[in-house]
């Protein structure tokens, strides 16, 4: 190696680790340039290899080398790593000075820089590597006996990540040849650490062997875990196992020896305490037969350290919690269970569940019960101390998975889990438990008690599905907590608390229509009570919530309260500090917005035109908490759509939003895009006018649909909001754009995304566009349209797809035919295979239009298409001419499934509204937005006052041909005036040309 390029190398390393950002930038900078340099990396290598070298210049030097390995060890990685240099690089990562490295934090960095190697190369291009580490790690020295064991550990944790079938084939054989191997350095290892322990040797002796047992603990469980199909079939895997829970209490009890010696050995040894717990969930997890015999022993284990007074002394949390999730997976586990009725009976399924009866019997299971509600449950001064100091923390419910690492939520999963599987045994247990607390009033002074009471009711509230036949919460709610929640007295906060979650937790299971405005009325009062514990109110509002969250909820019932939960949830908003409390409360400011809708629009008052207002300096507070502007912007879509309208002193600010939200430059369109378009929907379809603020937005629209199709439904609705609003001005600048890339990119999307689009077309042509500008729907969509005629010249699209192109062709074609013979004239240009000749094109559309016709399904549909072939008569046109039987014959069977015979024995058509009736709206959407065949008769009741958008909408679906134009008239008017056109003989042959059936199926609604 050049000494100048080392030197460089280490000088641009030493000023990477300065404080000075003058000097630390451009060195950062070099490093980065020389990332892609041949042989940078085996600078790297020299550097580590230097234990003279400062610490930081080689923590820089391993992290450089490990981020290199990331981007450019890859055969196909851009700039990678040369072969020749790979080589030299895996040799001297296993050299002394590597293997002996004395800085354990370098040490750490390098097993995992060998590791991501392993995990691309070994064995196929590293075979060596296991055999060179195990080597190592029977050097005399101890230092390098560790490192290898750490190396290692890392290596093994990498190769068992792999999936594909062939890696894991490979880390079979490798758990074969290493097991006994590993199995009997980690015996040796912890006997000599428990010796030295019971011995009273030194700490520094303790601490080399557990750190020895401990890794290679770590390297046992991923070759138990991810090494075997069936680790019962492997003799030392089952030797293994068997010992792990004895090697446990050993552990415990050395733990306590351990106090006294400082806190990294107390650490270590609770982590190999752990390891051991994982090593029996995992087992449990992947391989459940194969833990069918330490069932039993997991059980006893569990039983006394963590449900005897004399076990729970020896414990600490973690543990705890790992012991739960034991019994917690056993209870869970589908293969314990034996199955019912007449299925094949797993044998080890039938001992598994032998071994659960004979071990939880009913008074093990009880005892169970009631140490989880009256140990577990109860709140710590902890507990206490938090809520005092921050009410809001302690409020913030954990969710996802943190009954993995949280003992309250550990503790009640496995309650749960117990109630559920021992229903008949512990219902009748917490029932008493529930009656004892009925027998005397508990005293606001008295704390113990108060914590016993919250802790069964909240046992009470957790297994509330399954005592739904042992408790009557009618009449506890109304003699009893109805009550409680009435105490004032501040220790009497944590009752007042439990009772507004027991309200949100039965009123889905056994809370009768009868009692739930008396609910609705205390869980207010707990919401508005001057000086009431924050913590109190946010379990009040998350109870609403949940009362309202029910397939019962009755809207009518709960107006009275619609403007005094509006009101108090404003006030709640405003006393929240937190973010994530705020985001909380705004989620409940939805659901009540989202389900009174009508009510909402109706009673919201000041309440609502209070949250209108509050949004504006929430959102300035939350400047950088895009989450909870997100659900802001959430929540004020829900005001929106529920009162109709945005407020006016609100609007300017609320455009301003969704302009920031929805332009792709704004960094905070990650986190608000989705909500902000939803808010701009409801925003133009709240709109009665257009005014230029709005229609600036449009532009926001090209951008976001350009890159992806993400978004494409919801901006889709928007365009088709602006249509009914602002057709003119929308169409004649940034709708275009839209229709444009919209047209480039129906080529590749799925097919119910292309009926969107085409659907979007149709909108274009049917919007009500002045006089002067009558055929611009037609211009903006022109290229589209081309498309749609070369599409259904190939005839390779689906029916739903061909029936919307053919209403499309339709459309236009009633509206102008020359531009629909000038479409197909230009069409005709990119079709060789009908010599461009637009009249062999013609002649080809018309073959596929009156052959796959009878595909359309949608009566509506059928009938414009119908329509439009009628409208072609008359164009004198001779291929017309030349399809006219088939034109008839489609004429025929539109007419017969249109026309409805009268009482007076007369025709008429079935789908032409009589005066005064609403019609469907021919548009597409959701909700509020507009939507293709979607009734809105609903509209003005459930789903509020009739907005600006909806009566744009039955503007639009009164003037809708399938809607306004009787077929009958239309083909008899066109008949008509063909035969004017071409003379009564001529007519008489066309006439004779035709199938006699069809004539006669026609002259029973047309008199020919």
């Amino acid at each position: 190696m050049d000494p100048n390029i080392y030197a460089l190398v280490l000088d641009t390393l030493n000023r990477a680790t300065s404080q000075d950002t003058e000097v630390l930038k451009p060195a950062e900078k070099k490093l980065q340039e020389w990332e892609i340099e041949p042989g940078f990396y085996s600078v790297l290598l020299n550097v580590l290899s230097n234990h003279s070298i400062d610490v930081n210049v080689r923590w820089l030097a391993v992290m450089c080398f490990k981020n290199g390995v990331d981007r450019y060890w890859r055969r196909n990685a851009p700039n990678a790593i040369t072969e020749e240099e790979k080589q030299k690089l895996r040799q001297g990562l296993l050299t002394t000075p590597i293997l002996s490295e004395p800085v354990s934090q370098i040490a750490t960095q390098q097993a995992v820089l060998i590791a991501k190697i392993a995990r691309s190369d070994c064995p196929t291009n590293w075979p060596t590597l296991i055999p060179d580490v195990i080597g190592a790690m029977k050097a005399p020295q101890a230092l390098m006996q560790h490192r290898s064991l750490l190396i290692f550990h890392h290596v093994v944790k990498a190769l068992a990540s792999k999936r594909l079938l062939a890696d894991r084939r490979s880390f079979l054989e490798l758990t074969n040849s290493i097991y006994p191997f590993v199995l009997n350095l980690w015996h040796e290892n912890t006997e000599r650490f428990l010796r030295h322990i019971q011995e009273g040797a030194t700490t520094e002796m303790i601490t080399e062997n557990l750190e020895k047992a401990l890794l290679c603990l770590r390297i046992l469980r991923k070759l138990t875990v991810f090494g075997f199909k069936k680790p019962y079939e492997c003799q030392d895997a089952v030797a293994f196992l068997n010992v792990v829970f004895d090697r446990a209490k050993t552990s415990l009890e050395c733990r306590k020896l351990l106090k006294g010696r400082g806190i990294y050995p107390l650490e270590l040894c609770e982590k190999f305490i752990i390891h051991l717990t994982k090593v029996a969930l995992g087992v449990l997890s992947s391989h459940p037969i194969s833990y069918v015999p330490l069932i039993r022993p997991s059980l006893e284990f569990t039983l006394y350290y963590c449900f005897t007074e004399q076990g729970m002394l020896l414990t600490y949390e973690r543990f705890t919690i790992q012991c739960l999730n034991i019994v917690k997976g056993i209870l869970q586990c589908a293969v314990f269970k034996v199955p019912q009725g007449n299925q094949v009976k797993e044998p080890l399924s039938v001992q598994a569940q032998q071994i659960k009866s004979e071990v939880l019997d009913a008074n093990t299971v009880c005892h169970m019960c009631r140490h989880l509600v009256t140990h577990y449950f109860l709140l710590s001064a902890d507990d206490l101390a938090l809520w005092d100091a921050e009410p809001e923390s302690f409020a913030t419910d954990e969710a996802g998975e943190s009954w993995k690492y949280s003992l309250r939520p550990c503790t009640e999963a496995v309650f749960m889990e117990l109630f559920h599987e021992y229903r008949p045994v512990l219902a009748p247990e917490l029932v008493r438990l529930l009656a004892s607390l009925q027998e005397s009033q508990v005293s606001p002074d008295d704390l113990p008690a108060i914590l016993k009471k919250d802790a069964i009711y909240n046992a009470v509230g957790l297994a509330a599905f399954d005592l739904y036949d042992d408790v009557d919460f009618d009449e506890w709610f109304t003699n009893v907590l109805s009550q409680e929640i009435k105490i004032k007295d501040n220790n009497y906060r944590i009752i007042r608390r439990r009772v507004c979650q027991l309200m949100g937790q039965w009123c889905c299971v056994r809370a009768s229509q009868a009692i739930r405005p008396a609910m609705y009325s205390c869980l207010l009062e707990a919401l508005t009570r001057s000086g009431e514990d924050l913590a109190v109110k946010l379990a009040a509002a998350e109870a609403l919530r949940s009362t309202m969250d029910d397939f019962s909820f009755d809207v009518e019932q709960f107006e009275p309260f619609v403007p005094h939960a509006l009101s108090a949830l404003y006030d709640l908003l405003v006393e929240c500090t937190e973010c994530e409390t705020k985001m909380h409360v705004l989620h409940v400011v939805s659901y009540v917005t989202d389900r009174c809708k009508w009510v909402v629009a109706r009673a919201g008052g000041e309440g609502a035109n209070a949250l209108f207002a509050a949004l504006p300096a929430l959102a300035l507070h939350a400047a950088h908490h895009h989450m909870l502007r997100a659900a802001a912007l959430a929540a004020l879509v829900h005001l929106v759509k529920a009162l109709g309208q945005c407020a006016p002193n609100v609007r300017p600010w609320v455009l301003n939003v969704i302009n920031e939200s929805t332009k792709l430059s704004e960094p905070a369109h990650v986190y608000l895009l989705e909500d902000a378009l939803e808010l701009w929907l409801a925003i133009i379809e709240t709109s009665p006018t257009a005014d230029p603020a709005l229609l600036q937005l449009a532009h926001n629209l090209y951008p976001i649909l350009e890159p992806s199709t993400e978004h494409l439904r919801v901006v889709v609705y928007i365009m088709q909001a602006y249509a009914l609003l602002c057709p003119e001005e929308f169409f004649s600048g940034a709708g275009a754009k839209c229709m444009t890339v919209l047209d480039d990119m129906l080529s590749d999307l799925r097919t119910d995304a292309v009926i969107t689009v085409l659907k979007m077309a149709e909108i274009c042509i049917s919007a009500n566009f002045p006089e002067r500008n009558r055929f611009l729907g037609v211009k903006v969509i022109w290229p589209t349209l081309i498309r749609v005629i070369h599409c259904l010249l190939k005839c390779d699209d689906l029916p739903m797809v061909l029936s919307v192109q053919l209403c499309l062709l339709s459309r236009v074609i009633m509206l102008s035919t020359e531009l629909f013979y000038k479409a197909v004239a230009e069409a005709a240009a990119g079709e060789p295979d009908c010599d461009s000749d637009p009249a062999k094109v013609l002649n080809r559309l018309l073959h596929v239009w009156t052959e796959k016709m009878n595909l359309v399904t949608q009566v509506e549909r059928w009938k414009v298409i119908g329509l439009g072939l009628a409208a072609l008569l008359t164009t004198q046109n001779a291929t017309v001419l030349e399809r006219f039987p088939a034109i008839m014959l489609n004429l025929s069977e539109v007419l017969n499934d249109l026309m409805k015979m009268e009482v007076s024995g007369n025709y008429i058509d079935a789908l032409v509204s009589p005066p005064g009736s609403r019609p469907a709206s021919p548009l597409e959407g959701r909700g509020g937005a507009a939507r293709w065949g979607g009734g809105v008769e609903g509209a003005a009741g459930e789903e509020g006052a009739v907005t600006a958008h909806e009566l744009r909408r039955r503007q639009l679906a009164a003037a809708h041909p399938a809607r306004t134009l009787d077929l009958r008239a239309v083909t008899h008017h066109q008949l008509e005036t063909l035969k004017g056109q071409v003379g009564p003989e001529t007519f008489d042959r066309l006439l004779q040309s035709t199938d006699k059936d069809t004539l006669q199926q026609i002259r029973e609604y047309i008199p020919l």
